[in-house]
């Protein structure tokens, strides 16, 4: 991989290599996993999202048709937009939001730089890491969490909502679905101070 720079991810911001410190180079650089991702929640979360939806529409449906007052028509709106947002859209969110996620290993830190709308990057020294977890799955990628959960919800759940994608909002700290998940842990394993 090249280091010191980030030429090593398709159309990763020059801009990020500012944010390197005096004698820090990037070991390993990535992304998260690209595309519509299904995750262990949905299986709570789908059949949860298409009973809110099929009741928005219907309730919708019902006062329209019915010509009901104004109030119980813009009532309606807004959990038809919630439902709508819950069976797809939010699919569709997460996507965008990882296509603007990178992630770096430097002889120092871990990075996670989020350039999208509203551009962060949330580092951790190595040598203070709160906890360094791997969850491998068979084909090698895997995700690895540099903090403990950040709520009883993601713990209990394995919930990976969009907050876990853009650490400024409120999630701990992961590479989430990168591949070759095992060869990232030990490259962050073998930067720790030796005794």
């Amino acid at each position: 991989m090249v280091r010191g720079c980030w030429r090593g991810v398709i159309g990763s911001p020059q801009g990020l290599r500012s944010y390197l410190l005096t004698g820090e180079h990037i070991l390993w650089n990535g992304k998260p996993k690209q595309g519509i991702q299904f995750q262990s929640s949905d299986a709570f979360l789908i059949p949860f999202s298409l009973l809110w939806g099929g009741f928005a529409i219907f309730w919708n449906f019902s006062v329209w048709e019915a010509d009901a007052p104004s109030f119980f028509r813009l009532w309606g709106l807004p959990f038809l937009f919630i439902g709508i947002y819950l069976i797809f859209g939010r699919f569709l969110h997460d996507a965008y939001i990882r296509t603007h996620i990178y992630y770096a290993v430097t002889n120092q830190r871990v990075l996670v730089y989020n350039g999208g709308m509203g551009k962060s990057l949330k580092s951790l020294d190595i040598a203070s890491l709160p906890t360094l977890d791997l969850t491998e799955r068979r084909n090698r990628s895997g995700t690895i969490s540099f903090e403990p959960s950040s709520s009883l919800f993601d713990s209990f759940y394995g919930w990976n909502s969009f907050r876990a994608w853009v650490p400024t909002l409120g999630g701990s700290v992961r590479f989430l679905d990168i591949p070759d998940a095992r060869k990232v842990y030990e490259i962050i394993r073998r930067q720790f101070p030796r005794p």
